[in-house]
């Protein structure tokens, strides 16, 4: 049994949820999402809030039990409050600043490095080394942050280069004569 999946999805103040066919939809003050429910779980409305059943009792339907629960408990959860990753960039010149909709990055590169912000997310730089991504959907939030990450990850001897807010960088002993 799945204790995630047992849960229902309490209803949340100003955002409406409407379950059509096999598409579950939410919409609220940052935007509407919707998501289409596999053959193997059912989703129902009820005075406690949105409950989902797996369809029948196959492991594949018990795993997707809770999975479907997440995603639609994230779905409301983004259309009422929104999502929010932060990143640092450390490093001696390392910068960012966005430049129209777009992110410029500096990152010790012999050019500057150009984000195109996707459509849902905003991004947002309130100094020249902190980032901060957000939209109402989780999976692109974090996507997102961590295409920003890869185009400089951290490495371990000196600490350099693009992390997530409070991400631990083990560091390394350099070479010792």
């Amino acid at each position: 049994m799945s204790r995630t999946g047992k849960k229902p999805i309490a209803p949340v103040s100003g955002v409406t949820v409407a379950i059509n066919d096999r598409v579950v939809t939410a919409k609220g003050p940052k935007g509407e999402q919707s998501l289409t429910l596999m053959d193997i779980v059912n989703a129902k409305q009820t005075d406690q809030g949105i409950v989902i059943e797996p369809a029948n009792d196959t492991t594949e339907a018990r795993a997707a039990w809770g999975t479907t629960r997440a995603l639609i408990a994230n779905m409301v959860d983004g259309v009422s409050k929104g999502f929010e990753k932060k990143l640092q960039i450390q490093g001696v010149g390392f910068r960012a600043a966005m430049q129209g909709k777009d992110l410029k990055l500096s990152l010790g590169f012999s050019h500057e490095v150009l984000f195109e912000t996707p459509k849902g997310i905003t991004i947002a730089t309130p100094t020249a080394t902190d980032v901060t991504v957000t939209g109402a959907d989780k999976q692109q939030v974090g996507q997102v942050a961590a295409n920003i990450r890869a185009f400089r990850k951290p490495e371990p001897y000196k600490g350099k280069g693009v992390r997530y807010a409070g991400e631990f960088v083990a560091r390394k002993e350099g070479k010792k004569k």
